[in-house]
């Protein structure tokens, strides 16, 4: 038997052959290989296309990667308690019930179905129940975990934004990721596996014994599982937008300003993994036009990460749209995994189509969400939970409407573990994000979802009266109510562009040495050059502050950071009034081999902000040297 999805015409596996029939011949060869794995709280990634060419779009992977995804599979396992030391040492395959539930599904990545296929029969053999997805987009198999309380876990396959010879894993349960204690206990399950030639040697026999029938009994449930999990999906996206309405208060009320004022969205969906989700009958559902373009999954026809050029497409597919029926506003760009989706725009007063930023993305979504709450909670304690790198512009947009302002290190799980302590002390925590990334989570989500970065601005979009409650609050005088003028509303800043080339460095020396030798340089440079910072730019003062996990310290050296010293690295500038007037942000990658750099400037300031990212660059050579 081959399944086969009906809907994107691919192959789950090309056969029952087990594709671990065939051992490791050079174990050591093997065990050496784990160096090209990144492994992060973020998720687990490296290339498999067998070539080892990021941009190889084949599907095949080679039969140490399958091996790879076994014991990852294994890993899981271990940690659900399925599976202990003892089994695999003595290789005695315990066929007990295990009473644990995981759901599994992969993005649009071609290589994708092989390794789910790997991960299916570990699981399998181990008498673990599993949902399986399939292609699903991130959201949809976290929403699908997180409303079955019967679900103990999920893994997704995926690299999210990285180019499509990579593939990765991310675990978690509940509707999302594993926070970054529990994610090393996965971590360390698995270097100890591959190090291990009784793990190896298990995940073969285990595999080997597997049923089937048994097998053959899963795929066939795969188009059932899948339409439970849209269903399910499409239940909680509503659930999440119609906060704090009920459900049907917020769909009468849509409803109700969109038969007054049209929109149109186009969603250019680059062959990702919501060419197979709920995007296009969800806003037909609610009486929003959509008009959706490569929309096949693994019709892939530029690069991944949805920044800069790689919307140009959108925003020419917008622009002709527009020129046909003028509700069509605002158009989209997901990752391949589809849980963020980056946004082009009409320029009402040039009748042209404009590409969004990253980091203005997220304060457009920042600035609907929190003053429709503050408009619904006037005396209410409110907070926003943010990366490190997340612009200031969010700082004014939370001062104006009296929202406290919490960061925590990059990592989605990092900003939802701050947002949860920030609502065990009584906060109202409607929105939160990694605003360097464009995606915003939207409570009670716990994943970003371009469903829900749209929805929140066709909320206000649709809703004069919160509109206005803004510009009141922020003293803003246009009133045309378009997304142009909702963006010129908002503060201005200039902030590096996290996928730009200036964004990214190479670094070959330890974290911490590295830290430790650009303080050296910074305190350097500033003890020679402050009276000309000051004279020139207004900069009087700074402060150094340093993320870790969901915590934030305020200090300079060794003493505010812990090993492995991979935490974000942040040098605040002062004015006279110690009001924030830029910052010099850095970390290494927990995804990619390069180390991060951003700059954020207030107001526009091009001379400070040309300043400050060669400034910023500079010392961070010297440091390497």
């Amino acid at each position: 038997m081959i399944f086969k999805d009906k809907k994107s015409n691919l192959f789950i596996c090309d056969s029952l052959i087990n594709p671990l029939e065939k051992e490791i011949t050079n174990i050591q060869e093997f065990k050496n290989q784990i160096s090209s794995f990144i492994l992060s709280a973020s998720g687990w990634r490296k290339v498999f296309a067998i070539s080892k060419d990021e941009e190889d779009a084949s599907e095949e992977i080679s039969l140490s990667d399958k091996y790879f995804s076994a014991l990852i599979a294994l890993s899981l396992a271990k940690h659900l308690n399925c599976v202990s030391d003892e089994e695999i040492n003595s290789n005695r395959i315990n066929q007990n019930i295990k009473n644990k539930k995981v759901v599994i599904a992969i993005d649009a990545r071609p290589t994708g179905p092989q390794i789910l296929d790997v991960i299916n029969r570990v699981f399998l053999s181990l008498n673990i129940e599993v949902v399986n997805l399939f292609i699903a987009a991130a959201p949809e198999i976290m929403a699908l975990s997180q409303v079955d309380k019967s679900i103990d876990a999920f893994l997704y396959i995926s690299a999210s934004h990285n180019p499509i010879g990579h593939n990765g894993i991310k675990f978690g349960k509940n509707g999302g990721v594993y926070s970054k204690d529990e994610s090393q206990i996965l971590i360390n399950y698995f270097k100890d596996f591959v190090n291990r030639e009784e793990a190896i040697i298990y995940v073969k026999n285990l595999v080997s014994k597997l049923e089937t029938k048994k097998l053959e009994a899963n795929l066939s449930k795969i188009e059932a599982f899948k339409k439970l999990s849209l269903d399910t999906y499409k239940e909680f996206a509503l659930l999440t937008a119609s906060q704090p309405l009920t459900k049907e208060e917020y769909l009468k009320n849509l409803k109700s300003n969109i038969s007054k004022k049209n929109i149109g969205i186009i969603g250019e969906l680059n062959g990702s993994a919501r060419t197979l989700s709920i995007d296009k009958s969800f806003f037909e559902e609610l009486s929003i036009k959509i008009q959706t373009y490569n929309d096949k999954p693994r019709e892939v026809v530029h690069a991944i990460v949805p920044e800069g050029e790689n919307l140009e497409m959108c925003r020419k597919l917008l622009e002709e749209k527009y020129k046909e029926d003028s509700d069509f506003v605002i158009g989209y760009v997901p990752d391949n995994d589809g849980d963020r989706g980056n946004l082009v725009y009409i320029k009402e007063s040039t009748k042209r189509a404009e590409i969004l930023k990253a980091q203005e993305v997220f304060a457009l979504v920042v600035m609907a969400e929190l003053s429709s709450m503050r408009y619904n909670n006037p005396d209410k304690k409110m907070a926003i939970s943010v990366n490190g790198p997340t612009s200031m512009r969010i700082d004014e947009i939370c001062k104006a409407l009296d929202v406290e302002v919490y960061r925590a290190e990059v990592g989605e799980a990092n900003v939802v573990e701050k947002a949860q302590e920030l609502r065990d002390k009584g906060y109202i925590v409607r929105i939160l994000g990694e605003g360097s990334n464009g995606g915003n989570i939207t409570y009670p989500a716990k994943v970003r979802d371009p469903l829900n970065t749209l929805l929140s601005i066709i909320n206000i979009l649709s809703n004069r009266k919160i509109f206005d409650f803004y510009r009141e609050k922020t003293h803003y005088n246009n009133d045309s109510l378009t997304i142009e003028n909702m963006i010129n509303s908002l503060p201005k800043f200039i902030t590096t562009d996290a996928f730009s080339k200036e964004a990214k460095l190479e670094v070959k020396s330890s974290h911490g040495a590295l830290k430790a030798l650009y303080e050296k340089e910074f305190l350097s440079f500033y003890k020679n050059n402050s009276e000309f910072l000051k004279e020139k730019f207004s900069i009087y003062s700074f402060e150094i502050v340093q993320m870790e996990g969901k915590n934030c310290l305020v200090g300079i050296g060794s003493e505010f950071r812990t090993p492995p010293y991979r935490g974000g690295f942040k040098v605040i500038f002062k004015d006279k009034d110690k009001n924030n007037l830029a910052y010099m942000w850095m970390r290494g990658s927990g995804t990619e081999a390069v180390f991060r750099i951003l700059v954020d400037v207030k107001s526009e300031n091009l001379e400070l902000y040309s300043y400050l990212i060669d400034l910023h660059t500079t010392l961070l050579k010297k440091a390497e040297k």
